[in-house]
């Protein structure tokens, strides 16, 4: 029975290899990482971030901030009393952190009178942020809030 005996010149190449086979490896396998970019159009959103920041001043002076729950197989979105009788339209986006396939954009159109209720069978169960823009009255309005839907 006899060990093989490797000097210590074999010793460091094997090392070595070892090291270049670890890189690629690693490299190959972050290469294949897939990337979700918050948006597609991050920079000409960039451009327009003042009139966010002013639609979420104008959010700010209301009595009380838009509800976002879920209401059973509802999320269900209640404006505040300000806009009783006013006509609302915007957008409402439902943002995932996670997986950018699991983001839907809603247009909304509706008197303030009534709850908009979105069906949570076009949602995936995730937590979502919210991002609301809506128009009323001629003022726009930005408010984001977070919603858990894995409950």
């Amino acid at each position: 029975m006899s060990a093989i005996k490797m000097n210590w010149g074999a010793r460091i190449a094997l090392l070595y290899g070892g090291f270049v086979v670890l890189i690629v490896v690693l490299v190959t396998k972050s290469m294949r990482e897939d990337f979700d970019l918050v948006s597609k159009d991050y920079y000409n959103q960039e451009l327009a971030y003042q009139n966010v920041i002013e639609a979420g001043k104008n959010q700010a002076t209301l009595s009380e901030p838009v509800k976002v729950y879920k209401d059973g197989s509802n999320v269900t979105i209640d404006f505040p009393a300000e806009f009783d009788g006013a006509v609302v339209e915007g957008n409402i986006q439902f943002y995932s952190k996670l997986n950018a396939k699991w983001d839907r954009n809603i247009p909304v159109a509706i008197d303030a009178q009534e709850n908009c209720s979105i069906p949570v069978d076009k949602l995936v169960n995730t937590i979502y942020t919210v991002k609301m823009d809506w128009r009323a009255d001629g003022k726009t309005y930005y408010q984001e809030t977070e919603i858990n839907l894995a409950k």
